[in-house]
């Protein structure tokens, strides 16, 4: 009797307020989540994707997985942030092995780091417009000491990690999968706790990528400071609608004043993309992380981009298999859930 060799990863998002972790099977009819769950972490744990206590995480991630009855031990992880640059450069026309022994030259001139410091990799998108000479290349440079970090802290979960991703390009992976783009610009926006994401895709490729150092941690920060509690206190009553330490009207002008300056270094960053790309028009902006949920960013960003802003629901077409998975719950969580589920379509063979 042969067996099918097992290929499929557990998607192991580690964010820096909650770990989440998901399993799809591949069936003849398309993904179906096995299993998911997620579970919040204190603050300071994670800082700017920087892991300052391995042992409290690796806990938190063990406890995922036992609690969730998750028993594949093969993961999937990403990383984003400063740790992490995307570029679109063009170089000479050659072969993916002669790129592979010059890359390193190639990229020094580009990458803010001591080039021995980082992790390289790179996809050739093709024959640049202008000159058929030269071709354009994705690189991708990932600091080693973070990624090590990482690594580190999956084994101490007593995992097995498997591919290094990178957030942005699990988020495109989910929504290309739920959504039918076809030749349409779209920015994809994830708004986490410490970091918010852009990548902007056209005809399916990525061709800016930015992240900047905002996130909903810093509406927690504003209620902390105006009702003199600690940051987990902040999230109670940021979740509280009956709650008397802060009336709706200031909760109310905490969270827009903050989704403004989110929505202005949106802005900025969609702004640049035009000036080097006039032509493209992106039609569409799929929000995604916790920031997602709140409905006065959605509405303010759409009003300050003039662009439609949709919420992703990453699962569209994933069929929810496990009758111990709660479909409210799911639903709740969608947003949240998209970096997650795009880890989890990753497989042990892939490049």
């Amino acid at each position: 009797m042969q067996f099918r060799k097992k290929t499929n990863l557990v998607g192991l998002d580690i964010g820096s307020r909650t770990i989440k972790a998901a399993e799809l099977m591949e069936t003849k009819k398309g993904y179906s989540l096995k299993s998911f769950g997620a579970a919040d972490i204190a603050s300071g744990l994670i800082e700017e994707g920087a892991i300052k206590a391995p042992e409290s995480v690796a806990e938190a991630i063990r406890n995922l997985f036992s609690s969730h009855k998750i028993r594949e031990q093969n993961v999937s992880i990403s990383i984003g942030g400063y740790s992490v640059i995307v570029k679109k450069i063009n170089v000479q026309t050659m072969t993916e092995e002669e790129l592979q022994d010059t890359i390193q030259f190639e990229a020094e001139q580009y990458i803010p780091f001591d080039i021995a410091d980082v992790n390289l990799d790179f996809q050739i998108l093709g024959e640049t417009e202008n000159n058929p000479n030269q071709m354009s290349v994705l690189l991708v440079a990932a600091k080693k000491d973070i990624v090590e970090d990482y690594i580190t802290i999956v084994q101490m979960a007593g995992l097995n990690p498997c591919i290094i991703d990178v957030d942005a390009f699990a988020l495109q992976n989910i929504a290309e999968l739920s959504y039918d783009f076809g030749d349409e610009s779209v920015a994809l926006i994830d708004i986490g706790a410490g970091k918010t994401s852009l990548n902007i895709l056209k005809s399916g490729a990525s061709m800016f990528m930015r992240d900047v150092a905002l996130g909903c941690s810093q509406i927690n920060d504003k209620i902390a400071s105006t009702a003199a509690c600690s940051l987990e206190e902040a999230e109670e009553l940021k979740l509280n609608s009956r709650q008397d330490k802060i009336s709706p009207e200031v909760m109310t002008e905490i969270i827009a004043s903050v989704t403004m300056d989110w929505c202005a270094e949106i802005h900025r960053a969609l702004d640049y993309f035009y000036s080097t790309d006039a032509e493209t028009q992106i039609k569409r902006i799929f929000l995604s992380g916790g920031g997602a949920r709140i409905d006065a960013f959605r509405g303010l960003l759409a009003a300050e981009t003039s662009t439609e802003v949709e919420v992703i629901n990453p699962f569209t077409k994933i069929q929810i298999g496990g009758k111990h998975l709660d479909a409210e719950y799911l639903e709740q969580i969608a947003p949240q859930a998209a970096i997650c589920l795009g880890l989890a379509m990753r497989r042990i063979d892939d490049k």
